[in-house]
């Protein structure tokens, strides 16, 4: 029986810990968790560790980071503990192995006795024949006669389980109903030789014991779905679960070439993000537009507008690409929208922290509060805010050669003498006043504002682009502004 639409939602999030989280992976967390947040259900954080070869306490821990950076919080689950605990698999598998031998008993499954050349050949035969190549079914029915024959020659079994003969039908939250036929879905190993529980076994007995309501996973785990459902009627059958979960698979997330964007892939890693200077509230918002929409005109939304509008049932089944520069764009936005106070503590790890070109006592934080509010409108992420304003941190400016090649054209000593002199003479406690002082300086030399101001803006940050010029040089003040034209008129001169 499936789950009735009363019943109370219990998703859950279930990765393995190897390698760095991805995006693709934050995606599925992020729509099980708005879904839960969104009913009023509850999200269960399981950890799938049963594969010690690849999994690590390095990846664990940076799994607990990530989401508790992104602020996916989660209500059962390691550090919150719970009624089903544990939730790390590798502390499960007694459990694992008392329904195994449950299924065992009840006929639900069998032992199989094939080695893999036996296999490979049955299927090569299968496929030459054009019959579907999956396991033909040869230990199903073993006398015990068979089976004592294969124990003593010392074979291994594993265990595998009797999938029953026929059609297995079932409603995708995202892609309507899907029916598979039986040949299609062949008998599948749940236990290694070694007695070791297998993913298809785990997964599915989990969700039954945590009383899992919803199942929203990648369009990869698609195809093991039949399986799991046939798993689950014998599970209800031996008590162990109340009812079938339903469904959602969620779309693929495309990378460049219009590929399945993979965790190799340089885009996927969420550590980029972070390193970056992604906002958790731009990052979330881009990725839950790979497969979702608030609206039809509206992009950009707070992470509680997403709580109150977000349904899986109006995830789209085509597949997502990842955007980069849609992805910097929203956050750009977020970054807008941050409280002035906000923005100027969140760009301070890139300011406060041992620099190539300064050290983190070289920091002036007056300085800095003082040009956050004009740098919040021009960086897209936080890291950009080095570049923005190391000026006002550095003993010189960065010496950029394109910019100055740039910038110096003409007769730049005249413009940088006349400019140095009305800005000595200027009220530097107003910003209108300095722009005024190089204005008049470049009329003097026959140019505009935007070509005057350019020679000084280099001089003086050591880039022609960046911050409002006259704000930046209020905020660095008189005599290091001056000093930087000296020193660019000496290197005119040299």
């Amino acid at each position: 029986m499936a789950n009735t639409p009363s019943s109370p939602v219990r998703v859950r999030f279930c990765p393995s810990p190897t390698g760095n989280p991805h995006v693709g992976l934050v995606r599925t967390a992020l729509f099980n968790w708005a879904y839960a947040r969104h009913t009023g259900g509850t999200m269960v954080f399981r950890i799938e560790d049963t594969d010690a070869a690849r999994d690590s306490e390095e990846s664990y821990h940076q799994l607990l980071d990530s989401l508790r950076w992104l602020g996916l919080d989660w209500d059962e689950g390691p550090e919150v503990g719970g009624p089903h605990a544990p939730y790390r698999q590798s502390e499960r598998m007694d459990l694992y192995k008392d329904v195994a031998e449950k299924l065992l008993a009840a006929g639900h499954a069998y032992h199989c006795y094939c080695t893999t050349e036996e296999l490979d050949a049955r299927r090569d035969a299968a496929r030459a024949a054009g019959k579907p190549s999956g396991y033909d079914g040869h230990c199903r029915e073993l006398t015990d006669e068979q089976v004592a024959a294969y124990v003593a020659e010392g074979r291994p079994a594993i265990v595998r389980f009797r999938m029953p003969d026929e059609a297995i039908t079932f409603t995708d939250l995202v892609r309507g109903e899907i029916t598979v036929q039986p040949e299609n879905v062949p008998d599948y190993g749940i236990v290694r030789a070694n007695g070791a529980p297998l993913y298809t076994l785990v997964n599915p007995v989990d969700d039954a014991l945590m009383e899992i309501t919803h199942v929203l996973r990648g369009e990869d785990l698609l195809s093991s779905t039949p399986r799991q459902i046939a798993l689950y009627r014998a599970l209800i059958d031996l008590g162990v679960a109340h009812s079938i979960p339903a469904f959602g698979h969620l779309p693929y997330v495309m990378g460049e070439g219009n590929k399945k964007l993979s965790k190799r892939d340089p885009q996927a890693s969420l550590n980029i993000y972070r390193e970056r200077g992604f906002l958790p509230e731009g990052l979330l918002n881009y990725l839950s537009l790979l497969g979702w929409s608030f609206s039809a005109d509206q992009d950009i939304f707070t992470i509680p507008e997403l709580i109150e509008k977000f349904d899986v049932a109006d995830v789209n089944a085509n597949p997502a690409r990842f955007d980069l520069k849609k992805a910097e764009s929203i956050n750009a936005d977020h970054i807008r929208l941050l409280d002035p106070k906000a923005f100027a503590e969140a760009c301070e790890p890139w300011l406060t922290a041992p620099h190539a070109n300064w050290a983190p006592e070289d920091f002036d934080r007056a300085a800095w509060e003082a040009i956050a509010p004009h740098a919040q409108t021009r960086v897209t992420v936080l890291s950009d805010i080095t570049a923005n304003v190391d000026f006002l941190f550095l003993k010189e400016p960065v010496e950029d050669e394109a910019s100055w090649t740039k910038a110096m054209k003409g007769d730049p000593a005249a413009l940088l003498t006349t400019a140095r002199a009305n800005l000595e003479a200027a009220n530097w406690s107003d910003p209108e006043s300095l722009k005024n002082a190089v204005l008049t300086a470049g009329e003097a030399h026959g140019l505009k504002l935007g070509k005057a101001q350019a020679p000084v803006r280099v001089a003086v940050t050591g880039r022609t682009v960046g911050l409002p010029l006259f704000e930046s040089l209020e905020i660095l003040g008189k005599d290091k502004t001056l000093t930087r034209i000296d020193a660019a008129l000496a290197k005119l001169a040299a």
